[in-house]
């Protein structure tokens, strides 16, 4: 099975050579546009291609407004800070997430409260956030959610689409609602997934995205922030631009801010990145189909995007028939310089979050004994080989 995956892999991407997880596809306009923010001088956080970037965005995603941020985190941070998430406080979020939405938590003062992740499509199981919820949870007389044990506040759920598979929106936005939670959207793995045709990190009051390296597109290093309405979206621009009053010269700060928005070059490359979306979307498509077929009749699962969601299948993932299997696939591929990962350390099992509230984990646990990431690249040549056809012989 290892050579034979392995094999399939490099005759997909058509090359012997080191085949990464996940690599950026520069061929578009890239030069252009960061040649043409440099030449303007404008190259830090003000200028055109900034204000471009976030028109853009808020146009593919049909928010009502989007704030261009340093990165992802930053984006949590400061969905968090204006929805007033302050030390003492308690955010649910689930295991299966990168480090950075409990960092962004953590640095608040506030404390993540863990719950199990579905199987249908590895975000936070909302069932379980309404079991944990009924049981340990309640509404104190001013309508706040508290813990009962300790009083503490729980002031917001943070689902992350883990590797860009949404979860059932629906049923959070309603939890919110009976509960008076704050619904924000971890969506840095999500751009171009939508959920019953509607953009991720669109439901809540906040979605942030993240313009990583290594994500479907990419500024270098970047973020965003999705806002439900047009007020926070206002006040989050200038809470990130250290709060400061527009004025031709003079340096009025309101309140302390943040120095996070994302610079003019980082949003020149973003704006070339984002006319290539539609393309790296159907060749990902594409991808995540041929290992479908391959894995089809065999042990090991393929996972697929929700039946209620289209996937930017930002990440292909099987699931290994045991643990074993899986160290050996990891082992022989990375070998072979087929680059393969297993998914990230369960955040409860790190030292820093070791002591974090948590429910039962039955399926956290499993996916993390047993989850493999596949090569992801959306290269144009993949959509003209034969893999299709191989992978059914």
């Amino acid at each position: 099975m290892n050579k034979e995956l392995v094999k399939f892999i490099q005759h997909t991407y058509e090359t012997n050579e080191f085949i990464p997880l996940h690599e950026p596809e520069f061929k578009g306009n890239e030069k252009s546009y960061v040649m043409d923010a440099i030449d303007s001088t404008y190259v830090s956080s003000s200028g055109l291609y900034v204000d471009r970037f976030e028109e853009k965005l808020t146009k593919y995603t049909s928010s009502k407004q989007s704030v261009s941020l340093v990165n992802g985190t930053a984006a949590l941070s400061l969905a968090m800070y204006i929805s007033n998430i302050r030390a003492g406080d308690l955010v649910i979020t689930q295991p299966l997430t990168f480090v950075a939405t409990c960092n962004a938590i953590h640095h608040l003062g506030a404390s993540p409260i863990f719950i199990d992740i579905s199987m249908n499509n590895l975000g936070l199981d909302p069932n379980s956030v309404i079991e944990y919820l009924e049981n340990f949870a309640d509404l104190d007389d001013n309508g706040n959610c508290i813990l009962k044990k300790t009083k503490q506040k729980i002031k917001a759920i943070i689902p992350m689409h883990t590797f860009g598979h949404p979860v059932d929106l629906d049923k959070f936005k309603k939890i919110c609602e009976d509960w008076k939670l704050i619904l924000i959207e971890d969506a840095a793995e999500s751009l171009g997934s939508f959920y019953k045709g509607i953009h991720t990190g669109t439901f809540g009051r906040f979605g942030a995205l993240s313009f990583n390296g290594n994500k479907i597109i990419t500024t270098g290093g970047g973020g965003m922030l999705l806002c439900k309405n047009a007020e926070d979206g206002n006040y989050a621009k200038h809470l990130s631009t250290t709060a400061k009053l527009k004025h031709p010269y003079e340096f009025v700060h309101t309140e302390p801010g943040f120095n996070m928005r994302m610079p003019n070059l980082n949003a020149a490359l973003g704006c070339a990145q984002l006319e290539s979306l539609k393309n790296f979307l159907k060749i990902k498509k594409h991808i995540a189909n041929m290992y479908a077929e391959f894995f089809r009749g065999k042990d090991f699962t393929f996972i697929s995007e929700p039946e209620y969601a289209q996937s930017n299948y930002w990440l292909n993932s099987v699931l290994c028939p045991d643990e074993n299997a899986k160290n050996s696939l990891l082992e022989y591929s990375n070998n072979k310089g087929v680059n393969m990962r297993p998914v990230w350390r369960l955040m409860y099992k790190l030292p820093m979050f070791s002591q974090s509230i948590k429910g039962e984990m039955k399926n956290a646990e499993k996916i993390e004994r047993l989850l493999v990431n596949l090569p992801s690249s959306p290269k144009e040549i993949i959509l003209n080989n034969n893999n299709a056809n191989i992978a059914q012989k």
